[in-house]
């Protein structure tokens, strides 16, 4: 039950972000464009940080050390969409204000069992270029020590070691901002570049395009919904499926022999696929090799044929690409109008594991 209310939260996060900043900005004493309020809330002492099962690209951090700095500590995790598209900001962020007093700490709250991982989600701070702290939460201790139901979420903590403000979901990179150097100036910093930051980012960082209507839709029976291949799913058990005749909206199906379990869906025997109806512009899969690492080859079609140039980072303009690692992978980013899109993957080989679909 928890499980699925944040993972509806993420979904929200996709196309309710800046409602959900609303409600924080009423309750943080901020609004819109005006200047920062000095008397930003006191909502009480930044957690405990020790739950941490490693540290990446730091020696372990607590209020103690980090006392007389101003920290933003981010959640995230590193297949959510929703958790990406905000690096850029946070990454340029610690890079600009170091020197001024401002540590970033990355708090990584797995959702699927192999973000737990230190491997993993060591090759994920890697490939994204993350250098600031990262502490890998794997056991979610620091996320229940901020009573924290969100990914993203970012919390700022004054030099004295106070929470003075929080923001869940993407958007408002300005505004976040700003507060940061209001607070770094209450600190006494001086000195600042008051421009805010400027993002153009690519890829599966880009911010989302702006008719989304498809949301994040998991494949395991333990959130599945929008399944409609004619048979029934079934639950842990190997099942040879048939692709649906004409899905409608935000409808899905399996094609192949599948054993769904409640995270994912694991292929029994190639050929294999997966097929959605969406309308946005990005299609991205939550997706993983086989269990003992060998590759795994697909084939990505839309609307019946190769993508083309719409095809997405992680596949060819063929369709054709390969699982190597557990990750979110983009599979589609249309260059032209968006509408109705019929979506299929095809898996060229055994084991692959197929956990969810987020959009953009």
């Amino acid at each position: 039950m928890k499980r699925l209310f944040f993972s509806w939260i993420r979904t929200r996060n996709i196309l309710g972000a800046f409602a959900i900043m609303g409600a924080t900005a009423i309750i943080t004493g901020w609004a819109g464009n005006a200047e920062p309020n000095p008397a930003l809330a006191d909502e009480g002492p930044m957690p405990y940080l020790g739950g941490a099962i490693g540290w990446l690209n730091s020696a372990p951090l607590d209020s103690k050390s980090l006392r007389g700095k101003i920290v933003l500590v981010d959640f995230w995790t590193y297949t959510c969409i929703n958790s990406l598209r905000p690096l850029p900001y946070v990454k340029s962020w610690a890079e600009k204000y170091k020197d001024a007093g401002l540590v970033v700490i990355g708090v990584h709250t797995p959702e699927f069992s192999f973000e737990k991982e230190r491997r993993n989600v060591e090759d994920a701070v890697r490939d994204l270029k993350v250098t600031y702290p990262v502490a890998i939460d794997s056991n979610y201790e620091i996320w229940k020590a901020f009573n924290n139901e969100y990914w993203p979420a970012q919390y700022l903590i004054d030099g004295r070691g106070r929470i003075r403000y929080h923001h869940f979901g993407e958007g408002e990179y300005g505004e976040v901002e700003r507060i940061i150097e209001a607070l770094l100036k209450e600190h006494g910093a001086t000195g600042l570049n008051e421009s805010t930051v400027s993002i153009t980012a690519d890829g599966i960082e880009a911010a989302p395009g702006g008719d989304v209507q498809s949301p994040e839709t998991y494949i395991g029976y333990g959130q599945a919904h929008g399944f409609v291949s004619p048979e029934r799913l079934d639950r842990d058990s190997r099942r040879t499926y048939s692709p649906p005749v004409a899905p409608s909206l935000n409808q899905w199906g399996l094609g192949g022999s599948w054993v769904v379990g409640s995270e994912s869906a694991l292929l029994q025997a190639a050929p294999g696929k997966v097929e959605f109806r969406f309308h946005a512009r990005d299609l991205h899969m939550v997706i993983g090799p086989a269990k003992n690492g060998k590759p795994v080859r697909f084939r990505v079609k839309l609307d019946g044929a190769a993508p083309g140039s719409d095809c997405g980072v992680d596949s060819a303009p063929d369709g054709n690409g390969e699982v190597r690692e557990p990750r979110l992978y983009q599979l589609i980013r249309q260059k032209g109008q968006v509408g109705d899109r019929a979506f299929e993957i095809d898996f060229l080989d055994p084991g692959v594991q197929a956990f969810s679909f987020t959009f953009g």
